[in-house]
């Protein structure tokens, strides 16, 4: 049944034409579709402009500012948050429908997010049930932190947060070059927010904080049950934990490299 409110929904991207289409396609029922760009360089912008979506240039000052700006574009009474890496599913849509045909329904919804990864859809390591912020809400209902990393949400409705019950899907890595490059990108993006939390740096932290991530989600989360997908989820854990701690020792050490002297030719020297 079509909904009788509008739905307008936002992706954030920067350099990403290998993953937009695929994403934008499964986004052609809503009413607008928003693509809030860092000036991208590799043709995503044309694709998504072919794909009919409205794409609006932001510098990136931070994931919360980009996702507050793409807000701001968008008219829709209800607004989806759709990464380029997650896929849109028809479950997901019908589901959309009957909330915004519904004057009962809850201002903000989360849906989760079903993993696929090296193959194979995972089902535990802590990928499944995945969540991240609320992705539907209505138009004024919603707001983000302005941290550059894993930006919090901000609730300005009285209701209780509602969850869908479809799930969209997640092709979080095409390649191990992926997971290494941004794996290095976050690492260095969660820096800031431990020195917020007053964390000190040592190598030692490092190893701990990064064998606990490792520990967490292969023992406890039962990633050992995903096979070798979930025993590279819990090293990619580890790996973004410690380096992510390793930086902020070498942010505090404030490490410089000894000064250097002119080195001049022997009979220069007298």
């Amino acid at each position: 049944m079509p909904s009788s409110e509008t739905v307008s929904a936002y992706v954030i991207a920067y350099n990403e034409a290998d993953k937009i289409e695929d994403c934008l396609k499964t986004l052609l029922w809503t009413d607008e579709i928003i693509v809030v760009d860092s000036h991208s360089t590799d043709g995503t912008t044309e694709i998504a402009s072919k794909l009919g979506a409205r794409v609006i240039q932001v510098p990136f000052n931070g994931f919360g500012d980009l996702r507050n700006k793409a807000i701001a574009y968008c008219t829709g009474d209800w607004i989806l948050s759709i990464d380029s890496d997650e896929r849109c599913t028809e479950d997901v849509r019908d589901e959309i429908h009957n909330i915004a045909s519904d004057p009962g329904s809850q201002d903000i919804y989360k849906i989760r997010r079903r993993n696929f990864f090296m193959g194979r859809w995972i089902r535990h390591s802590g990928w499944y049930p995945n969540f991240r912020q609320p992705q539907l809400f209505r138009r004024g209902t919603l707001s983000y932190d302005t941290s550059p990393i894993h930006e919090g949400y901000i609730s300005h409705s009285s209701k209780e947060i509602g969850t869908l019950n479809a799930d969209i899907w997640q092709i979080p890595f095409k390649s191990f070059e992926e997971v290494i490059e941004k794996g290095n990108r976050y690492s260095t993006l969660g820096v800031p927010k431990l020195v917020e939390r007053g964390k000190t740096g040592s190598f030692g932290a490092a190893l701990f904080h990064g064998g606990w991530a490792f520990t967490k989600h292969y023992i406890f989360k039962r990633g050992f049950l995903d096979g070798w997908p979930g025993f590279i989820i819990a090293w990619m854990n580890f790996n973004g934990t410690f380096y992510r701690y390793a930086k902020l020792t070498e942010h505090q050490a404030e490490w410089s490299c000894p000064q250097s002297e002119k080195v001049l030719r022997r009979q220069d020297e007298k």
